[in-house]
């Protein structure tokens, strides 16, 4: 029997549930269990739920057939419960260190109370954390245990069930469970607080409570569910109607209940407008039926509203809350002077084309900060014009990118009237990146972020955490980011990380990734063509060499001696390098560019054309990898500066040990790599295996047209996948055909580095 139980429900927590399983197994008190119960959650709860489960004895998953909600979650866990004492852990939380050794330590001083009620703290997605504003009732004051009649100030705390641990055979000897529907820790917090006998407080901050910046709180969501307090409330009053000794706290928890009723009716972020007046007479009802003989209004304005409730004047409370109305009007009229300030400067044109009606049929593309036509926009672009030709298809460029555009494509330059045109009046936006805070979303409009990659290095909100590797102003990310509504994924990985460090409201679409479309598709003479376009002799091996970025770097650095690798590898082999231009005065490095040993393919316009020439990759940190995984080719890891790199950036997992191939730390190590048959053994495939399946589980060719089917034709029923087993990729240089070289490689389009 352990000493403690975590019950653990999950719904629709993707994006913060291994963070909070983490801060659970990753205490230094280990007497535990997990009972986590996937609440049928419609995304990847439950399955991280159960390889967490895979990893650790501790943890035990329960899946519902259908959704029951929080407090009925938590009483399919509490069925399985074998530990002493239960704590209710909500799945967008977490644990502070220490704290599970702390409870236990101060279980067994207080002699095994039957509650024992800890300390939180909410956090926040800007940093911010802000304490309990009533912790100082939780400091030691008299014996270390108490009743609720010595300590009546606790019924002030947040009434929660993840605040405190309950003994098991206190929760069965009173029969407490959690009835359906929202507010459901009423209940069962205030009966079990007035029945037990021994009470103890534990003045630590144990839960962090997440506060969500978009999505996390269905109490903040405008429904009639509301409604379900009544309920709540009267199952309190049964309870006291049934405990005959607990009478006396007829009036306390009658205020309680009053208070929780005003509370409701004046969010304005609960009930709909229509229903606010049945609210109150409900309210009014329950208040004059459970009115205890004697009780005392309080003073001031909360009493006035409790006069208003026993008389049921609903006009009375609508008078008093005008004054609140204008001060919130005036507030309204500063807003939207601001937002007309906006609007004004951003030019007489583009305010007018903003109150002309949307064109239903127009689409605004853009990538990688409108320098290209690339990457999964133009891929979801060339599948639009396949599918709904009666779109007309646009892209933003910048200026000085302009010359650099295919021949056919329908370009605007970004600024010019064209531009703000096209952006105001467009249905539909995409882009890899944000658009420019200068464009304002119009209600019916519909933006479309592809990323750019699966993210190794931290992205979003996490790098707060790693200050060397940003300065930019995350309230105004999330501000664009709130324009959204759909975000695009190419595995379960991206999709949690997307959904935590950009919590704003949108819908997951896990696709694929378009780009990578042409990967699985691509023929042996696709990728004959691509050699021949670089210049590639028959029998050459083409490494292509893709280093990412560094902030701790003023400029581009190549880590890897290019004259010496070229003499080492031998001269059957070509590295195209993509990067940054290399200049230097090294005559031996120009030797080899004039004799094809080196290509710089820096400025290429299509990456995935570099990837089908490839016979293998070479990166560190780039997200390349994930993407050149789906050719099912080897891949290199040479990282010479993991630890500087992961401590400055942050990482989502250890590289060196999860890598999709062999891996190199130094030169010497990677010239013996390279020499040897190793990157391409049996040992590298099948981590590049592991690998594959788990980033490239939605690569399956046909992403695009998932794409365009629910973003622009609206279609709800997705296009099915191909079993990951019976898929096919581009073949590999050694079984295309040699095709010769018609020319050089033209004029790179536009410099991209991964």
């Amino acid at each position: 029997m352990p000493r403690l139980s975590l019950v653990i429900p999950a719904y629709k927590v993707q994006g913060y549930l291994a963070e909070c399983l983490d801060s659970v197994l990753g205490q230094d008190y280990t007497d535990f269990e997990v009972i986590a119960v996937d609440d049928c959650s419609p995304d990847h709860s439950g399955a991280i739920l159960d390889e967490y489960a895979a990893r650790d004895p501790r943890v035990r998953v329960l899946h519902l057939a259908e959704n029951v909600g929080l407090g009925r979650a938590r009483n399919a866990g509490l069925e399985h419960v074998t530990g002493e004492y239960v704590l209710f852990l909500d799945s967008d939380d977490t644990l502070t260190k220490g704290s599970l050794r702390a409870i236990a330590e101060r279980l067994e001083a207080a002699q095994d109370p039957e509650i024992l009620v800890f300390d939180y703290a909410r956090t926040f997605w800007d940093g911010r954390v802000r304490p309990n504003q009533r912790a100082e009732l939780l400091q030691p004051d008299g014996p270390d245990t108490f009743t609720l009649a010595e300590r009546p100030e606790l019924l002030d705390l947040l009434q929660i069930v993840w605040n405190k641990a309950y003994r098991m055979d206190f929760v069965q000897r009173h029969g407490l469970t959690f009835p359906p529907g929202y507010y459901e820790d009423a209940p069962w917090t205030f009966c079990s607080m007035i029945s037990a006998e021994r009470i103890a407080v534990l003045a630590r901050v144990v839960v962090e409570y997440r506060q969500r910046r978009e999505g996390g709180n269905i109490l903040k969501t405008v429904s009639r569910k509301h409604f379900d307090v009544f309920d709540q409330y009267r199952r309190v009053f049964e309870y006291l109607d049934a405990h005959p000794e607990l009478d006396a706290w007829r009036g306390p928890l009658f205020g309680k209940m009053v208070d929780h009723f005003l509370t409701v009716l004046e969010r304005p972020d609960r009930l709909p407008a229509q229903a606010r007046a049945e609210f109150f007479h409900r309210a009014s009802a329950d208040y004059r039926a459970r009115l205890p003989k004697g009780f005392v209004r309080p003073d001031g304005n909360r009493g006035s509203k409790y006069a208003m409730l026993e008389r049921d004047s609903y006009s009375s409370l609508l008078g008093a809350s005008a004054a609140g109305k204008l001060r919130e009007s005036l507030r309204g009229r500063a807003r939207k002077t601001v937002t007309r300030s906006k609007k004004r400067a951003m030019g007489l044109l583009y305010r007018s084309q903003m109150r002309r009606p949307l064109d239903e049929n127009l689409a605004v593309f853009s990538a990688y900060w409108s320098r290209s036509v690339s990457c999964n926009p133009a891929a979801i672009d060339a599948e639009l014009g396949r599918l709904a030709p009666q779109i007309r298809r646009v892209w933003a460029v910048r200026p000085d990118s302009v010359e650099r555009v295919p021949e056919g494509v329908d370009v605007v330059r970004v600024g010019s009237r064209e531009y703000w045109a096209a952006v105001a009046r467009a249905k539909y936006l995409v882009n890899n990146v944000n658009f420019p805070d200068s464009v304002l979303k119009r209600e019916g409009q519909i933006h479309l972020q592809t990323h750019h990659g699966t993210p190794l290095k931290t992205m979003g909100l996490d790098q707060r955490k790693f200050p060397a590797s940003t300065d930019m102003s995350f309230r105004k990310l999330l501000k664009r980011c709130d324009r959204w509504d759909f975000s695009l994924s190419a595995n379960r990985f991206s999709t949690a990380i997307w959904e935590r460090v950009y919590p704003c409201s949108y819908e997951s679409l896990e696709t694929g990734y378009p780009r990578n479309d042409r990967l699985v598709h691509a023929s042996a003479e696709d990728v004959a063509g691509a050699r021949a376009a670089l210049g590639l002799a028959d029998g050459t091996r083409a490494f292509l060499y893709m280093p990412t970025h560094r902030e701790y770097q003023p400029g581009f650095v190549p880590s890897i001696d290019l004259t010496r690798i070229a003499d080492e590898v031998g001269e059957d082999v070509t590295l195209l390098v993509r990067g940054h231009y290399f200049y230097g005065a090294d005559s031996h490095i120009e030797d080899l560019r004039r004799s094809g040993r080196i290509i710089d393919v820096s400025g290429h316009p299509e990456v995935e054309e570099l990837y089908l020439a490839a016979d293998a990759l070479i990166t560190d940190y780039s997200s390349a990898m994930f993407d050149y995984a789906v050719l099912d080719r080897p891949i290199i890891i040479y990282a010479p500066d993991w630890d500087i790199y992961s401590a400055v950036r942050g990482t989502y997992f250890n590289l060196l040990e999860e890598a999709p191939g062999s891996v190199a730390t130094t030169q010497e190590e990677l010239f013996e790599l390279l020499g040897s048959d190793e990157y391409r053994g049996a040992e590298a495939a099948a981590r590049r295996d592991v690998f594959r399946r788990r980033f490239c589980e939605f690569d399956d060719g046909h992403a695009a047209e998932r794409v365009v089917r629910r973003v622009f034709l609206g279609e709800t029923e997705p296009v099915p996948f191909v079993p990951f087993d019976e898929r096919t990729h581009a073949p590999a240089p050694a079984a295309a055909p040699f095709v010769p070289a018609q020319a050089k490689p033209g004029t790179p389009a536009v410099a991209e580095t991964a």
